[in-house]
């Protein structure tokens, strides 16, 4: 087995980790991710809101979309603006 095989074993053994993750805790991984945002967002003044809050959606989008299906975090509609 080549060194690009273990890295890719190790690449592939952490996206399932990081899907079994967001399977289970899909609603607390969504809510993380708004308060960093926010976080951010304050931090920023909220000068980049919009660029912060396009970040915080394809964040979501792409830890949902690890197992292939997007069911496993929440849209939230309470996002800031």
């Amino acid at each position: 087995m080549g060194i690009f095989d273990k890295f890719k074993d190790t690449a592939e053994n952490l996206k399932d980790k990081a899907s079994d993750l967001v399977d289970g805790h899909g609603d607390k991984v969504g809510d993380g991710l708004d308060k960093a945002g926010d976080f951010v967002d304050e931090k920023t003044g909220g000068q980049y809101g919009d660029k912060i809050d396009s970040g915080v959606d394809k964040a979501k989008e792409g830890l949902d979309n690890l197992d292939g299906q997007n069911d496993d975090i929440p849209d939230n509609p309470n996002q800031s603006a």
